[in-house]
């Protein structure tokens, strides 16, 4: 499972999961657990929607966030001292 931001086209990013990333082919995308980036619930669906499919006609673009046993340190270009 993938932890992702959808940017939806006119509407702010939404924060799901998904199964699988969509592929080229796909026309859908499948949100599980959709909120609102801070973890809120979102306005426009109804109380105890878990499931959304949004069209990928509406998709601008899909981030994909790292989990937190995956995130990568990366040097600092400063030095500390």
């Amino acid at each position: 499972m993938h932890t992702v931001l959808v940017h939806i086209a006119d509407s702010e990013p939404i924060k799901a999961e998904v199964d699988e990333l969509p592929s080229p082919q796909d026309v859908t995308v499948l949100c599980r657990n959709p909120r609102q980036r801070t973890d809120k619930d979102l306005g426009m669906l109804d109380e105890g929607v878990t499931t959304v499919i949004f069209p990928m006609h509406r998709v601008n673009y899909i981030q994909v966030l790292p989990r937190p046993d995956e995130e990568i340190e990366f040097p600092m270009p400063f030095r500390n001292d």
